[in-house]
């Protein structure tokens, strides 16, 4: 795991660590130290922490002015267990929340798995960013992952499926990305 980095052709733009509104602002990137790790294996030290021992992420991109981020995760999304979503709610996306983002593209190629417990941290976020035209879109989750996201409920808060499932969404300019994605929604919307 060591090996799977986060997504970085979008450094030119926009680093979390110099970011005075990020959680993540002045964060030593651990370049030759590695002090994460996921069970028993040693992930990339870019990936930061929210504060679970399985799921880690890295912002990718945030644009307060269009009001949007992209977040990508790595590891176990263990709700039951580590009630991750708590993390990533408290630690993360409250102080987006604060500072105008209403609009996330969670991107979940590396999440392994993902344990349900129940869905009140997403209903919460949900409720915060409806009223304002924002969403939830999830990209490239795993199809098991999909499965137990749909089982615990969370396609009530979340857009997933087949077009966002499969969007080769490293080849656009974070803002082309968010049209594409805003796009998708709005014509998946009945």
């Amino acid at each position: 795991m060591y090996h799977i980095e986060p997504f970085y052709n979008w450094r030119d733009s926009y680093i979390a660590s110099e970011d005075e509104r990020s959680p993540f602002y002045g964060k030593d990137d651990y370049d030759f130290e590695h002090p994460n790790q996921i069970y028993n294996y040693i992930i990339h030290p870019q990936w930061d922490d929210i504060g679970s021992n399985t799921l880690y992420l890295k912002v990718l991109f945030a644009d307060y002015e269009n009001q949007f981020a992209v977040i990508e995760f790595i590891g176990e999304w263990n709700d039951c267990i580590n009630n991750d979503i708590m993390y990533v709610k408290r630690n993360l996306i409250d102080g987006m929340l604060k500072n105008g983002i209403n609009k996330f593209i969670l991107v979940g190629e590396n999440v392994l798995n993902y344990h349900r417990s129940d869905d009140s941290y997403y209903e919460e976020w949900y409720d915060d960013i409806k009223d304002e035209g924002g969403w939830i879109a999830a990209l490239n989750f795993r199809e098991h992952v999909i499965t137990e996201m749909r089982a615990g409920r969370l396609h009530y808060y979340i857009n997933f499926g087949h077009a966002l499932n499969s969007l080769l969404w490293r080849k656009f300019q974070p803002n082309a990305l968010l049209n594409i994605v805003d796009e998708m929604i709005l014509k998946a919307l009945p």
